[in-house]
C-alpha cells in the first residue's frame, strides 16, 4: 500500500485569529467525515464557538462547499454519530457559568437531516447529575443511533459511572438511567450493529467493561470484561461481521494497538500511537473484506493500517503517509466506493487523500478542502 503526499509549496499564511479552519479559532474536538443521504461526503470540525460543515458539491468530489458555520457558544467538546438514515446527531457538552458561581453544564443536541440543509438548533438533553455544583463532573459522551432511528446518548461521570439517555419509538427523550458501572475512567465507545442492538465500551484501570443490549431496546447489560486495559480516549469499535464488534484501542501498558472481541483474547498489533482514537472502516479490497485503520501516531502523523476482516492475527500492514495532523484523522467511503482519509494539518486546514485506481489500498495526493 502507498500513501503520498501533496503540499503546496508555501503554507497558507494563518488567518489573524489563528488560522484554524473557516477562521473560527482553536481546534476543539474532530474532525469527522458522514457520508449524506445523497452519495455527497461532510466533513466537520469542532473549533472556538462554532461547528464547521464542509459538503461535497457532488458525489465523490474533488470540489467542496462551505464551511457553513452552526453557531456553538461555550461548547467544550463535541460527538458527532450517524444512522441508517444517515441523520447527523450531534452533541455537545455546554460549560456556562462564571467566577461568582458554580459551573452549569449540560449536554446539547442539534440534527441533520440531508447534506447541505441547515442544521436544527441546539436543544438542552440536560444533565444526569441534577445539582449545579455536581453538573460539572459530566465527561464526554458517547453516543450511537439503533437500527430505528433512537439515539442513545452513554455519559461518563467523575465518580466513575455511566449514565444513559435515550429517545424513545417516538422520539422523545427518556429519563436518565444509571448502568451501575464503577471505575470508569471517562470517555466510552458505543457502537450500534446491523441487528439493533447497541454496545459500550468503557475504559478502566486495568480493563475495559463492556455492555450490551440482549434485545433491540432494551436496557444495556454488562457483558465480558475485556482481557486488556484500554487508554481513555483511544477506543473505537466497528462491526467487523454481522452482529460481531471488534474494538480497536490503545494499551496504555504496552504503548501499542491491540484488537479485541468481547469474550476472545486480545490481538497486538504493534504500531506507535498517540494518544489519541483509532478509526476503523469496513471495506472491499481486492474481493476480500478487510478492516482499514488509522491513527495519529507519537510523532503526529497519519499512519493506515489494513488488514482482513477478523483476521488481525494475521498481521497488520502499517503505512505512515507522511502527512502530520492535528487530533485524529478519520475514515469514509466516498459516493464512488473509495476510501478517504480526512485530517486537520497543521495550519489548521483539513486535508484528504482518496484511494486511487490498483490492487489494494493505495492513496493519491493530499488536498486540503
Amino acid at each position: 500500500m502507498r500513501a503520498s503526499t501533496a503540499r503546496d509549496n508555501e503554507r497558507r499564511r494563518r488567518s489573524a485569529d489563528g488560522g484554524e479552519p473557516g477562521g473560527a479559532g482553536a481546534l476543539r474536538s474532530g474532525p469527522w467525515l458522514l457520508p449524506g443521504h445523497d452519495g455527497r461526503l461532510l466533513a466537520y470540525a469542532h473549533v472556538d464557538g462554532a461547528l464547521l460543515r464542509w459538503t461535497e458539491s457532488g458525489p465523490g468530489g474533488p470540489d467542496w462547499l462551505g464551511p457553513d458555520v452552526l453557531p456553538a457558544e461555550d461548547v467544550t467538546h463535541c460527538t458527532l454519530v450517524q444512522g441508517a438514515n444517515r441523520y447527523v446527531h450531534v452533541l455537545g457538552r455546554r460549560v456556562r457559568g462564571d467566577a461568582d458561581r458554580p459551573l452549569a453544564v449540560d449536554l446539547v443536541y442539534a440534527i441533520q437531516y440531508q447534506a447541505g440543509r441547515p442544521m436544527s438548533e441546539w436543544r438542552s438533553v440536560g444533565n444526569p447529575l441534577a445539582r449545579r455544583e455536581l453538573t460539572a463532573q459530566l465527561g464526554v459522551p458517547a453516543a450511537a443511533v439503533d437500527t430505528a432511528g433512537a439515539l442513545h446518548v452513554f455519559a461518563p461521570t467523575a465518580e466513575g459511572r455511566i449514565a444513559l439517555c435515550r429517545e424513545d419509538t417516538k422520539g422523545r427523550w427518556e429519563p436518565w438511567l444509571d448502568l451501575k458501572a464503577a471505575g470508569v475512567l471517562d470517555t466510552p465507545c458505543a457502537v450500534a450493529t446491523s441487528g439493533g442492538h447497541v454496545e459500550l465500551l468503557a475504559p478502566a484501570r486495568t480493563t475495559a467493561l463492556t455492555w450490551r443490549q440482549a434485545k433491540p431496546g432494551a436496557v444495556p447489560e454488562r457483558g465480558h470484561d475485556l482481557g486488556v486495559a484500554a487508554l481513555p480516549g483511544s477506543a473505537t469499535g466497528l462491526e467487523t461481521s454481522p452482529g460481531r464488534v471488534t474494538y480497536f484501542l490503545t494499551d496504555p501498558h504496552g504503548g501499542g494497538i491491540v484488537a479485541v472481541r468481547p469474550g476472545e483474547w486480545p490481538v497486538p498489533l504493534g504500531g506507535e500511537p498517540g494518544d489519541g482514537r483509532h478509526a476503523a472502516l469496513a471495506v472491499t479490497l481486492d474481493g476480500y473484506p478487510c478492516t482499514v485503520l488509522a491513527h495519529r501516531d507519537a510523532e503526529g502523523r497519519v499512519v493506515l493500517g489494513v488488514c482482513p476482516a477478523e483476521g488481525e492475527r494475521y498481521g497488520v500492514w502499517w503505512t505512515d503517509t507522511g502527512a502530520d495532523c492535528l487530533g485524529d484523522p478519520v475514515l469514509a467511503q466516498d459516493g464512488r466506493g473509495r476510501v478517504v482519509v480526512l485530517a486537520v494539518d497543521p495550519d489548521g486546514a483539513p486535508a484528504l487523500a482518496r484511494q486511487i485506481d490498483g490492487p489494494g489500498l493505495t492513496l493519491g495526493d493530499w488536498a486540503r478542502i
